[in-house]
């Protein structure tokens, strides 16, 4: 059976998102009317539980960029806090966006606010936007304080937005020689190898090739006489891996090998706790409970293997556990997020304590990746420095041995 991810009101009148198993949305949604549940919308998992900013969702729909969602954001924030109503707000937004994908979702939206479906439901029936955003703009709708909510949520997104950008940044450079050590590898091998190997032969004739030399040639033969099935079986391999990477399975194998290593394992984990963390402290200040606010931010981790250890903590939470002893049972918070945690949760702070713990691994996320960068150059150097150097002694080991044996073979 699939997953979905289901906004309901309940019997009292509080409105809250469960997350049901049923064989198809249409017998999720029955099921929960027979409970007495109001349905608000039924969403599938594998689009409602998509990456914090992935925005992934309806191919037809597109793709909305970071640093567009953000400005729209910051402008809608200033626009409500000028006095300025919703409708009127999207509208001149709607207008003055550069990005083709918003306009044609803002356009959407504003034809439902019209037609009096409240601003949070109009954002989530797009089907792109991230779980917390519409979680973020209904706490706001109902608290009444849209202006405020929508300020914290641009603070949350910049800070998210400059924390991908800084990852990006910093694994630029590795990939960047990677790919550079590829190329030289490939012309060496395919290009000047080859065109020594006439006269290789001829030295090979009057004596015998060093180890290296043969080896070398023996793989550059191979390479270059089978190239033509190859290069097409390599870049099979790779598009059926990233058609693999595509599905879940193949990204939760993924997600579970990063954090097995030994420090980009330690550094998703506090991306992670970083991550849920200041997800959660966004939708408690929007008056968001608990439970609902954890049932979001879970939803939202980027690494799937995170994602499934923290199913259990939910329940935990619904049947009155403490929050901290909940998110022992996750196995993946570091210990000293734990007691952060606890003690915003027995002091009655547990919003401000959230934010502390989030900007405390910040901190830290960005010392493991300092590590991890300096540890990847100078491997992908001394990797690129050893090919090259057996290649030049596979090219020039010979014509030192012919040189050095001319005189001798004069005498």
């Amino acid at each position: 059976m699939a997953e979905y991810i289901c906004r309901l009101g309940t019997p009292s009148g509080e409105v809250v998102t469960r997350i049901v198993e049923a064989n198809a949305a249409a017998d999720a949604r029955t099921q929960l009317e027979l409970d007495g549940y109001k349905v608000f919308d039924v969403v599938s998992a594998d689009r409602g539980v998509s990456a914090l900013l992935g925005f992934g969702g309806r191919a037809s729909k597109g793709r909305v960029k970071q640093a567009d969602f953000l400005l729209f954001n910051q402008q809608l924030s200033a626009l409500l806090r000028a006095g300025i109503p919703v409708l009127q707000s999207v509208a001149l937004l709607k207008n003055r966006s550069s990005s083709s994908t918003l306009r044609e979702m803002l356009a959407s939206v504003e034809e439902k606010i019209k037609s009096g479906v409240p601003l949070s439901e109009a954002f989530e029936a797009q089907g792109i936007f991230p779980r917390i955003y519409t979680a973020s703009i209904f706490a706001g709708e109902k608290s009444g304080a849209l202006d405020e909510v929508l300020l914290r949520f641009v603070e949350y997104l910049r800070k998210s937005v400059a924390l991908s950008r800084k990852l990006r940044g910093a694994l630029a450079y590795p990939a960047f020689l990677l790919i550079a050590s590829a190329f030289m590898v490939a012309f060496l091998t395919l290009y000047i190898v080859p065109r020594m190997s006439s006269l290789f032969q001829g030295l090979s004739a009057n004596r015998g090739l060093p180890t290296v030399t043969v080896v070398v040639l023996a793989i550059s033969n191979a390479v270059a006489s089978n190239a033509w099935w190859v290069l097409p079986l390599f870049g099979i391999l790779v598009f059926a891996f990233f058609v693999w990477m595509r599905t879940e399975s193949g990204r939760l194998v993924l997600h579970r090998s990063m954090l097995r290593l030994p420090i980009a394992g330690v550094l998703v984990r506090q991306m992670a706790a970083a991550q849920l963390s200041r997800s959660m402290s966004t939708l408690l200040s929007g008056g968001i409970t608990v439970p609902d606010s954890w049932e979001i931010a879970a939803q939202a981790l980027n690494n799937l293997e995170l994602r499934r250890r923290s199913v259990e903590v939910l329940p935990m939470i619904r049947e009155g556990r403490g929050f901290t002893e909940s998110l022992e049972r996750a196995g993946w918070i570091p210990e000293l997020g734990l007691d952060m945690i606890g003690i915003g949760e027995r002091s009655g702070s547990l919003k401000e304590m959230l934010d502390e713990v989030a900007l405390f691994y910040d901190a830290e996320a960005e010392v493991k990746l300092e590590q991890l960068t300096t540890l990847l150059e100078p491997l992908i150097l001394v990797f690129m420095a050893i090919v090259v150097v057996v290649i030049l002694l596979a090219i020039y080991l010979p014509i030192i041995d012919t040189i050095s044996a001319g005189p001798a073979s004069g005498r």
